[in-house]
């Protein structure tokens, strides 16, 4: 492995270091398998799945809230924890909650899918949906907190959160150390800004790409700006992704060290989430099949794919049902028992 070089950020990767100690006691070590449909078909180059799908809680949201939570002092453990999410941080954070023994609050959006709901319950959280978006649930978040002395656990703008979401970029290197692009989703920035300073402080040279929906993207339209902006038009198939204001620590670092973030389209993002289904077998929410859309759709220069080793993150999997059939009845049509179409 190339020698690690210290990147002057919030987060470092002694940070992720220390992280992957603690989280690789309770997360597992997630598959990076190569895609010959996309590498063959579509691209013309390598393409690498990093399955985090298979994570615990079903997204790699489980890394950073375990991260985070492990940090906590005594005291702040005891007055119980609270976050905001949409569900795959939810998830984590009740999780890591039920396994530490510490009672977790969860304020979820309206537009949170059922099943997320459900699965934080299901882990023990007080789920309390509050405001039609995320970023209402997050403002609600600190309000809450501070009117009953609960301990924050930010879904993505917290060092630990982040550094925790960095292991992932640990593992990649485990696995195929020569890597050229990487391709990472992205809503608050947490993920890719722990990514960036890991692969980064060991090899510069590799190319990262964000990915957003054009219905929400204000890490997008911040990157753009060079200051923090906010952008939400509509509803997003990418559910997990669905913050209007990036933070002000993944700001900074995704400034610095991501080379380009691009946007796809709600139907981009269902085809993705098909073809994921249907040609490689794995189940990705929409924001997970964010790197895929981008590839597929071409929204990424072929200098940094063709010949290349290219890593196209699937951050989770926790889909509805419903919406996966909903996506199917879009691209296919029913066949009738006599052969005629339906």
């Amino acid at each position: 492995m190339i020698k690690g070089t210290d990147i002057d950020t919030a987060v470092n990767i002694h940070d992720i270091q220390e992280a992957k100690a603690i989280v690789g006691k309770y997360a597992r070590k997630t598959p990076l398998v190569q895609s010959m449909f996309l590498s063959r078909n579509i691209v013309g180059g390598d393409i690498f799945l990093k399955l985090e799908n298979m994570q615990l809680t079903g997204s790699f949201k489980f890394r950073g809230a375990n991260n985070k939570i492990n940090h906590l002092s005594d005291e702040e453990k005891k007055r119980g924890v609270i976050t905001a999410s949409a569900g795959n941080h939810a998830q984590g954070v009740a999780l890591t909650g039920h396994l530490l023994g510490i009672d977790t609050t969860v304020v979820m959006p309206d537009e949170a899918p059922q099943m997320k709901r459900d699965a934080t319950r299901g882990y023990g959280a007080e789920v309390d949906i509050h405001g039609a978006t995320f970023d209402d649930a997050h403002k609600w978040m600190f309000e809450r907190a501070k009117k009953e002395g609960k301990t924050i656990v930010d879904p993505f703008n917290d060092k630990y959160v982040i550094a925790g979401q960095g292991t992932i970029g640990l593992e990649i290197l485990d696995d195929l150390w020569d890597v050229d692009t990487v391709i990472i989703p992205v809503g608050g920035g947490g993920l890719i800004s722990g990514m960036a300073v890991a692969l980064k402080s060991f090899n510069p040279s590799i190319h990262i790409v964000g990915v957003q929906s054009e219905n929400v993207h204000g890490m997008y339209a911040s990157y753009k700006a060079g200051h923090i902006e906010s952008h939400h038009d509509d509803f997003t198939l990418a559910d997990g992704t669905d913050v209007a204001t990036p933070g002000d620590v993944t700001f900074p670092i995704v400034s610095e060290l991501v080379d380009e973030i691009v946007l796809v389209n709600e139907e981009e993002i269902a085809t993705a989430m098909k073809d994921l289904l249907q040609r490689t077998k794995v189940v990705a929410e929409g924001a997970g099949a964010l790197p895929v859309a981008a590839l597929e759709s071409h929204k990424i220069d072929d200098r940094w794919l063709k010949g290349k080793k290219t890593v196209a993150m699937v951050s989770g999997g926790n889909v509805d049902l419903a919406r996966v059939s909903n996506i199917i009845d879009h691209f296919f049509t029913p066949v009738k028992a006599d052969g005629g179409i339906g």
